[in-house]
């Protein structure tokens, strides 16, 4: 104990005493090199940072408490962030609602947030015309409002709620059931797990989850997590009494759910493996006591979403023999089931499809920008809906009978409006629209589409004020993603419109690796194709350069999650293409990204290391490898936070010391670690706005803005 001791206060005095900057110049902490080398094939690889793997070690805790030392006293001088931050609170004080999702007869839910609350609050209301009242106020959790809802779900009447709660954004919630009359809760709750609540039974007798085995304690945040399974909870009962409904022991990575079609005869039973849109199909008939669970898709090739059923018949959304979606139906009780298309495959990518006025609402991209559809189930087509313009539609939950629909709509310069559709007449009729302190009339959108390294033809869109002069000076800052199949398309930030009016363009690439062209734009920057999802991104920024938007000091990039990987990958090969860097929350080790929670998932998008070709192709991109002593890098500000347990934040850490260790410029690279914090989901507003504070005030700065 008082090695350990001793060990961290020498630490600390070393390295806080070395904070400062002076004549631009970084005296950082100098943690410590190790020697581990692992051999990946016959290639050696160093990890030296290894320790820093052990969160909360001694060592790695006063690295933390050095470096964001330096980073919130580099941050504070920025003469510009006071005013950057006023003007985000006061933007961000605007009533911003969801559409209404009708519960029961009578029933209504919508979240409100009345401008500044951490975290929105959930109202109940009789009627569409009703205000409502308060139901359920997740800022009462915590004071600090980092507790928030992480999960929903309702019985068919309306009567009972579950619903489950994150602290500091962690991915593990902890469930309670609510009596929705009264506000009492019952005695039953799930103990905090990677899990969620999928289907209520129609009586109401208990409700079918989904979890993982319970990891070590104090491992919570980093121990992996494997074997999920679905288990039923009979209300009344203790937890310990839940038993197994479905589960598959001989592949620990399966992941598995169900859910009940809306007649309440048949039990659906999906399983998945890896973050692949791949799935296999189960079924079990609930109207028989002793039903057994069948088969109906057992390969892993194609994503398969049930959508309704007429009896035996089961209406699907897949892309089996169609990359860009369409919907099928087939008798599942047929002996040779024969499988037909009730809305062939498109010219544009199909995304959710809803089940409403016992027609089929299809939600299409068209160059990464909202179509939508409606069907009858016969296959006819019966209308589209009209949308303002260029930018993102959703909504229309509902069930089959019913007749009126909810969507919101909103773009990059179009705050949220939501509208109230009757799906019998067609008619959208403005229900909500957000009042946002900004005038939307002096900025414009844009899409632009241009050639990538391979002439691969990509969109982009862009947003700036009215009047912009293409002469190279314009700060811009490019946005993307490129993975997981999830495309990027048009939607309003209010944080993004402090950047608009300081002059910034703001610019977000549609690359490889997401679904704008569906299945096969994914597989396009996946795995070993993962390359392309890099070349689009740094293509896009030679793009701006070349047609005068914009120019190097003036280009500054930014993605979180799989995005901060797009980032550290990119700034490591183009080093000398952009003003500034911002990788959030990255996948920054790539050999080992599937050592902590549910990494291993990923392994579909990114391949595995123990693979020969999947290395080399993953080594060679690996920001936290690749990061080359001797090379001048822009300023750079990673995020992470401490309680991520989606992407470790020893990704982070690892990659911004190896990153200091590189620098030979005297450009900054600093790194910003949230206390309380997770992976991004459930951000109390206050912590949302000095986030966002500190990055434009570090692009400020690093691009030379007034």
């Amino acid at each position: 104990m008082f090695r350990k001791t001793f060990v961290l206060c020498v630490i600390c005095a070393l390295w806080v005493s070395t904070v400062s900057a002076q004549n631009g110049s970084f005296n950082y902490p100098k943690p410590r090199r190790g020697d581990q080398v692992d051999d990946y094939h016959g290639v050696k690889v160093a990890d030296p940072y290894r320790w820093m793997e052990d969160t909360e070690s001694a060592e790695t805790r006063a690295w933390i408490e050095a470096e964001n030392k330096i980073t919130f006293d580099y941050l504070g001088k920025i003469p510009q962030r006071e005013a950057i931050k006023n003007r985000l609170t006061e933007i961000w004080n605007y009533e911003r609602y969801s559409a209404p999702a009708k519960i029961a007869d009578g029933f209504y839910i919508y979240t409100k947030n009345d401008g500044l609350q951490n975290q929105s609050v959930l109202y109940r209301a009789n009627s569409i015309n009703d205000p409502g009242t308060v139901f359920f106020d997740p800022n009462k959790l915590r004071a600090d409002g980092t507790a928030a809802l992480g999960g929903s779900s309702f019985t068919d009447d309306g009567k009972l709620w579950a619903y489950g709660v994150s602290q500091a954004g962690s991915d593990r919630t902890e469930w309670f059931v609510m009596d929705t009359a009264t506000g009492q809760l019952l005695p039953d709750t799930l103990t905090p797990n990677r899990q969620g609540v999928n289907a209520w039974m129609k009586d109401n007798s208990g409700f079918f989850y989904t979890g993982y085995p319970p990891v070590e304690k104090g491992q919570e945040l980093k121990a992996q997590t494997f074997y999920q399974k679905v288990y039923f909870h009979k209300l009344g009962t203790p937890q310990s009494e839940d038993y197994v409904v479905y589960e598959r022991p001989d592949n620990k990575e399966y992941f598995s759910s169900v859910e009940i079609s809306e007649d309440g005869n048949w039990l659906i039973i999906y399983v998945g493996k890896g973050t692949e849109r791949m799935n296999m199909i189960y079924f079990k008939n609930l109207a028989t006591q002793k039903g057994a669970i069948m088969p109906l898709i057992e390969n892993l090739e194609n994503d398969w979403n049930f959508l309704g059923n007429d009896g035996s018949v089961f209406y699907f959304q897949t892309d089996k023999n169609a990359s860009r979606g369409k919907i099928v139906k087939v008798d599942v009780l047929t002996k040779e089931k024969v499988w037909s298309d009730v809305v062939p495959e498109s010219v544009d990518t199909l995304g959710n499809v809803s089940f409403i006025n016992n027609q089929f609402v299809l939600n299409y991209l068209h160059d990464a920008s909202t179509l939508i559809k409606i069907y009858k189930t016969s296959g006819k087509f019966i209308r589209d809906v009209k949308l303002p313009g260029i930018g993102s539609a959703g909504g229309f939950g509902g069930k089959r009978s019913y007749t009126e629909a909810f969507y919101s709509y909103s773009s990059f310069n179009a705050p949220p409006t939501i509208y109230r559709y009757d799906m019998k007449t067609g008619k959208s009729t403005l229900f909500r629209q957000a009042k946002v302190k900004f005038d939307s009339s002096l900025y414009e959108v844009k899409q632009v589409f241009y050639n990538s390294k391979d002439g691969t033809r990509v969109p982009m869109f862009l947003t700036y004020k009215k009047g912009l002069q293409r002469d190279g000076t314009n700060p811009t800052l490019l946005y993307g993603y490129g993975g997981f199949n999830i495309p990027q398309t048009p939607g309003f930030s209010v944080g993004r419109v402090a950047w608009l009016e300081m002059g910034g363009i703001y610019a977000v690439a549609c690359i490889r690796g997401g679904s704008e062209y569906g299945k096969d734009w994914w597989k396009g920057g996946s795995r070993l194709n993962k390359q392309n999802t890099f070349d689009d991104f740094a293509w896009a920024g030679k793009w701006l350069i070349d047609n005068n938007y914009t120019s190097t000091p003036k280009l500054a990039m930014q993605g979180g999650s799989n995005g901060g990987l797009l980032v550290g990958a990119v700034l490591n090969q183009h080093p000398d293409l952009f003003g500034a860097a911002i990788p959030q929350v990255g996948v920054m080790d790539m050999l080992r990204f599937d050592k902590f929670t549910i990494g291993w998932a990923w392994t579909s998008d990114y391949g595995y290391a123990k693979n020969p070709a999947d290395f080399k192709a993953m080594y060679a991109y690996s920001p936290y490898h690749q990061a080359k002593p001797g090379t001048k890098y822009p300023p750079t500000l990673v995020t992470t936070a401490d309680h991520d347990d989606r992407v470790f934040p020893a990704h982070s850490f690892k990659y911004t010391a190896a990153m200091q260790h590189a620098q030979a410029g005297d450009a900054p690279v600093l790194i910003r670690i949230q206390v309380r914090g997770g992976h991004g989901a459930g951000l109390p507003t206050a912590l949302a706005i000095e986030q966002q504070a500190d990055m434009y005030a570090f692009l400020v700065k690093s691009l030379g803005m007034n």
